[in-house]
């Protein structure tokens, strides 16, 4: 079996997959606004060679019947949080190797200002950068925040696209990786090799230079999670890594299979993009331990949070619903897959269903070997290269991990024992160089092709 890449997934918020888990004793989540808090876990991070630290993040809030419900408010649901991107930017000098990859939305950003964002932190950071490129499942209260028009599930896609081809042109385009030289008695850039972009694309448009040099990577490592059709076309067309929300061998395998032919159908290796399975776990010495400490867990939270918790990633009050109502019956134009997920089961199923893990996966609870057992048969059933861990409690959940687990995977020759290469891109996607490889479509934009530059 491969060797597995590691990336954990975090919220800059107090809580996490819409569950409400904050008032458990040992949850320092409620700190989330410390730099302290964010220096620990990226500490915990390094010190065990995970990959990145992913930064996931929203826009809107839970809305039912047109108010936040107070629960929201109580328990500390969807508001407040913070801006990964700052966040990231100040783990930076506290860090080394370990990637940091932040969200960004193409619905909700200006492409031109979010090109210069990710360039700059790619540049202070010696490529260490990804991107999370999300097309905003809760977009619905985010975009009433943001004052822009509300866009269609399949049209946001349609849209990110134009975005991803204005923003390679900003990121390989504009400047060519040697355009600096910073000469004192000569020059500090060639005019050659600076370049005038033009992208008139049907969502978004700009004529002029980028407004930061090419960066250690070009185009951050491009990070996406999408299950509707529309979402995988998109992630085998971009993606470099692609995150799957978990469950059985035979689920995932179909869905690697699936963004590997979309991946080939888009002009490029089945092996180009890296599949990440969401992986949740409760673990210690013993299973009946492990049980103990999740049922601890679950009891500190309120169900009350379901119904506001689902409304803000689908749009959908299901308290308006009989609980025998099938989910098929069911739409949205926000995240569909929180409604392709629950196929076959009412609305009663879901509620309760979301109160123990929200948008994330069901945990694994068991011993060490049982959890590094599980881990190792998802990865060779479903051709997996890797694993997003999603955290129950922090940074409880991380150390067990860590402290438990991870030395039985060394163990098996299955997980790092150290950093392999500088840039988040050479060790992820395992190639030997930092930037784009020629089959993506990021790299048609480079320097000297005559669609991207002037």
């Amino acid at each position: 079996m491969r060797q597995l890449r590691f990336g954990l997934f975090e919220n800059a918020q107090a809580n996490d997959s819409g569950t409400a888990t904050w008032r458990y004793p040992e949850n320092k989540r409620h700190l989330f606004d410390t730099l302290a808090y964010w220096q620990e876990i990226a500490r915990i991070c390094e010190d065990a060679h995970f990959d990145f630290l992913f930064l996931a993040d929203a826009w809107g809030w839970a809305d039912v019947n047109g108010e936040r419900p107070d629960i929201c408010s109580v328990e500390g649901l969807d508001l407040p949080r913070l801006d990964p991107a700052i966040v990231a930017a100040a783990l930076i000098p506290t860090t080394e190797r370990l990637g940091l990859v932040i969200t960004g939305s193409t619905l909700l950003e200006q492409p031109y200002a979010f090109a210069r964002r990710m360039a700059t932190l790619d540049h202070l950071s010696g490529g260490r950068i990804g991107w999370n490129v999300v097309t905003t499942g809760t977009a619905e209260t985010a975009v009433e925040a943001f004052g822009v028009p509300m866009v269609a599930h399949d049209e946001r896609y349609r849209m990110a696209d134009d975005f991803m081809e204005l923003v390679y042109k900003l990121f390989e385009g504009a400047w060519e990786p040697d355009a600096l030289e910073r000469d004192k008695l000569g020059r500090y850039a060639d005019p050659d090799k600076v370049h005038r972009i033009e992208h008139d694309g049907p969502y978004f448009r700009s004529r002029g230079y980028g407004n930061t040099s090419y960066s250690p990577q070009g185009t951050p490592v491009l990070f996406q999670a999408g299950s509707s059709p529309a979402g995988k076309a998109f992630g085998g067309k971009h993606g470099e890594a692609i995150f799957l929300g978990g469950g059985s061998v035979e689920k995932l395998a179909e869905h690697v299979r699936s963004i590997r032919a979309e991946a080939v159908a888009a002009g490029r290796r089945p092996d180009a993009v890296k599949l990440m399975s969401a992986f949740a776990c409760v673990v210690a010495p013993t299973r009946e331990e492990a049980q103990a400490k999740y049922d601890a867990i679950l009891s500190s939270q309120s169900p009350d949070v379901a119904v506001a918790s689902y409304a803000w990633f689908t749009g959908l009050d299901l308290s308006s619903y009989a609980p025998d109502t099938p989910m098929t019956d069911l739409s949205t134009e926000l995240s569909q897959t929180q409604i392709a997920r629950f196929a076959g089961q009412t609305v009663g199923d879901v509620l309760k269903d979301w109160h123990a893990h929200g948008v994330g996966v069901i945990p694994f609870v068991g011993s060490a070997e049982e959890v590094a057992d599980h881990l190792c048969a998802l990865a060779e059933g479903a051709d997996l290269d890797g694993f997003l861990l999603t955290p129950q409690v922090q940074p409880g959940s991380t150390r067990d991990f860590v402290e438990l687990v991870l030395p039985i995977l060394r163990e098996r020759g299955v997980a790092p024992t150290g950093y392999s290469a500088t840039t988040l891109r050479e060790r992820l996607l395992g190639q030997d160089e930092s930037t784009l490889p020629a089959d993506h479509p990021g790299a048609s934009a480079r320097a000297g092709a005559a669609a991207a530059v002037a």
